[in-house]
């Protein structure tokens, strides 16, 4: 008997009451088509809804109107106490017995906290960013999650904003890539089974275009680099299989992307294909009003459900409006059951149907302490979040250091767990979390070392950014003030760093610092950090700088002072042990930039794959008459790719196996990767091309494939790599996508700069 039947007897009613068929069950088109023709208008228009328990609405008050078939999900519930009465309110109490769906945040990892997107990027390796959403799924899924909303994939190419940490970069292919493995982890072949959950990619589309870095903001962009360049990563995810899309909060060339057909019709179902469901971001339908394309409420329900918002997350409108929009025939009855035919969709493809209870359980089963460290994963954490960081210095080989050492650990960052989580860490605890200090003191027990410590600087000392980061969190402080002046602090750590062989300096962002919301006009270190490092320089020790940030920083000082520099990102629940493990040795750092560093935030945006101009800037040649900046030396700080090892690797020449390709054929380039130092060590082969003549204007390169190989000291291996014609496709002026004959230049290298080039040609 199913659980509708089982719900209607315990409640005396017959069981030919209205209710899902189960008979219909290994149909999924029929079964959905009969529940809706058993939906009243009002029913409907609940399943568009997406509440949260809390603020905006208590949980009594919530089963009530689940109950009354005026909720369709809720999200930021992850505790079966929660959920079991909502869900029960669905399956016992409401008419059709439609089940509920829980949604959360899972962006990078939940219980356990993994590096942000930036650090995951950083690791080039699909397998270990695939396992990390894997693993996140299985933790979400046992808290009651059937729906995140994730994997973030929008492309950043400016780093002043704030969102930039919850992405895998600025480049097309690598995050395209990435989304791919992240939704694969996530669902794992079916989001209907116990331990998967959906995916739902965020945002659609361009939110990470905004102008200026400024969150919310406009985007204005032209259809050819929007096709080539910001869009094939929501793709890539769709085709892996999301079956959910968040939209996003900006504008897309004057019409919001809450109300724009073109995106969500035209482009996202007609064109890609998608057959999932469309979310709101929080609050965005009543924002049309504020954007000026709708005058009212009314008017802004209106926009959104003919433009194709599936489910209206966290405001009354869809609730309020809609019914009235249908009785007066400004909205149809067609355009409501679309988005309904998807919301139930997704609940089916979910298992839900099947088993409104498959990720809740049964009440003993749920876990005694929720927070329980039992229930993290911290090895793979500690292993993800050691192939995350990027080695940008390492000058007379500071690193790696020596246990047997006193070294001087000063810096804001140094013992801070809330920071080491990053943003928009799910249900990671701060308390569980490794600091760097705890992870020196743990790696250098029992032997001949000493670590001294001291804060040295706050984050910074400007009153009113404190004040903005703590409003960020309502449940508690986010930044914790030194309330010693900034001299004594500075005369403490340079006091510690005199007593030591080493120092290592924890510098960077508190994480609400690159946060929704967060934008920033400057991307230096703070003015109380910088002063640190100033004072510590002068020592004359040598200075190891181990940054802590979600964007990236403008470090001209920094480069020329530090004697090593260790990015980390925000390297989640393991960070400390992580970066102890580098930092001695015992990993051999192999992360590479997922994003170009910048020299100064007038250099913005800066990116490798950029188009190629007519008067270009050629290194070594004077300046004037070309596109530069004659203040400043040209290119990123550090480019796209780059990262350093504790060892060396060197590549041999490039072997094309043909001159030229065919329609439809292939060429491969094989090439000799050797580690040329005395440490075993990973590092990644990437592979550029450059369509030398084009019908339009084209990027001077673009990453096509990579490779990331481990080698033991002088060992040698030769790589293949396969180009195919649709390698070489792209939109042309008119959004036509192919190949174009003519010459390709192929670049091989261990970073985007430093390459070897061979040519070979598309011929008909």
């Amino acid at each position: 008997m199913s659980y509708a039947a089982v719900a209607a007897l315990a409640l005396g009613c017959p069981f030919a009451f209205a209710q899902p068929n189960p008979a219909l069950m290994g149909d999924k088109k029929a079964f959905i088509d009969d529940l809706m023709r058993q939906m009243t208008l009002d029913e409907k228009v609940g399943q568009l809804r997406l509440i949260s328990i809390g603020p905006e609405m208590p949980a009594p008050q919530l089963a009530e109107e689940v109950a009354a078939g005026r909720v369709g999900g809720t999200f930021n519930s992850v505790n079966h106490k929660e959920q079991r009465p909502l869900q029960e309110a669905a399956v016992q109490r409401s008419r059709l017995k439609i089940p509920m769906l829980f949604a959360y945040d899972v962006v990078h990892g939940h219980r356990t906290s993994f590096p942000i997107g930036l650090g995951l990027a950083s690791s080039w390796n699909l397998d270990a960013v695939r396992k990390v959403a894997r693993i996140a799924a299985q933790e979400a899924s046992a808290d009651g999650i059937d729906l995140t909303f994730a994997p973030t994939v929008d492309i950043a190419r400016d780093p002043r904003w704030g969102r930039t940490s919850e992405g895998f970069g600025e480049d097309t292919f690598l995050v395209s890539q990435l989304a791919r493995a992240m939704v694969e982890g996530f669902q794992n072949g079916s989001p209907a089974k116990r331990d998967s959950i959906m995916a739902s990619v965020k945002h659609f589309a361009l939110y990470g275009a905004v102008e200026g870095g400024r969150d919310y903001n406009i985007v204005d962009m032209s259809p050819m680099r929007m096709y080539n360049d910001y869009l094939p990563p929501y793709k890539a995810a769709i085709d892996a299989g999301a079956g959910g899309v968040m939209i996003a909060l900006n504008t897309v060339n004057g019409v919001p992307a809450s109300a724009n057909t073109w995106l969500l019709q035209d482009l996202l179902r007609k064109d890609w294909g998608f057959k999932g469901v469309t979310v709101s971001d929080h609050g965005a339908i009543t924002e049309l009003v504020n954007h000026g394309v709708a005058s009212n409420d009314t008017e802004a329900a209106k926009l959104a459900i003919k433009a194709g918002v599936d489910m209206s997350m966290a405001d009354k409108v869809y609730i309020k409006e809609l019914p009235g929009l249908v009785k007066s025939g400004e909205v149809s009855m067609a355009e409501i059951d679309n988005a309904v035919r998807e919301v139930l969709g997704a609940k089916f493809d979910m298992g839900l149907f099947k088993e409104p209870f498959l990720r809740i359980g049964k009440p003993e089963d749920d876990p005694v302490d929720l927070k329980a460290d039992s229930r993290l994963h911290r090895p793979p954490a500690r292993e993800v979040a050691r192939e995350s960081m990027v080695l940008l210095e390492n000058r007379n080989k500071t690193l790696p250091l020596n246990k047997g050492a006193t070294i001087a650990l000063v810096g804001p960052l140094a013992d801070s767990q809330v920071d080491m989580l990053g943003v928009w860490s799910g249900q990671g605890v701060a308390k569980q979390t490794v600091t760097l200090k705890s992870g020196l003191e743990a790696a250098m027990a029992g032997q001949r070392g000493k670590l001294l410590h001291a804060r040295g600087a706050n984050i910074t000392n400007r009153e009113d950014i404190v004040k903005y980061l703590n409003f960020l969190n309502w449940d508690e402080p986010e930044v914790t003030q030194d309330p010693r002046s900034p001299q004594a602090m500075i005369d403490e750590a340079v006091a510690t760093a005199k007593q030591a062989d080493v120092i290592v300096a924890a510098v960077g962002e508190a994480r609400g610092m690159s946060h929704e919301s967060s934008s920033r006009t400057e991307l230096d270190l703070p003015e109380s950090q910088q002063a640190l490092l100033k004072a510590l320089k002068a020592t004359g020790k040598p200075l190891v700088l181990v940054l802590m940030n979600g964007r990236p920083l403008t470090l001209n000082w920094e480069r020329e002072n530090a004697d090593a520099m260790l990015e980390t990102w925000f390297a989640g629940t393991e960070g400390g042990h992580a970066i102890a493990d580098v930092l001695f040795g015992d990993e051999n750092p192999s992360g590479k930039l997922p994003i170009s560093l910048p020299r100064s935030v007038g250099q913005i945006p800066t990116y490798y794959n950029h188009s190629r101009l007519g008067r270009p800037f050629t290194p070594g040649k004077p300046g004037n008459y070309t596109s530069q900046y004659f203040d400043q030396p040209q290119g990123a700080l550090y480019p796209f790719g780059y990262g350093l090892s504790y060892t060396s690797f060197s590549l041999g020449e490039i072997k094309l196996s043909a001159p030229t390709m065919k329609r439809g054929g292939q060429v491969q380039a094989r090439i000799t990767v050797k580690n040329t130092g005395d440490r075993a060590g990973a590092t990644v082969v990437q592979l550029y091309l450059q369509d030398v003549a084009a019908s339009v204007v084209r990027p001077v390169k673009e990453l096509k494939d990579f490779q990331k190989v481990m080698l033991q000291p002088g060992e040698s291996r030769e790589l293949t790599f396969t180009i195919r014609e649709e390698q070489l496709k792209f939109f042309n002026a008119k959004l036509e996508y192919g190949a174009e004959v003519g010459e390709f230049k192929l670049q091989l290298g261990l970073d985007s700069q430093d390459v070897q080039v061979a040519s070979f040609a598309l011929v008909d």
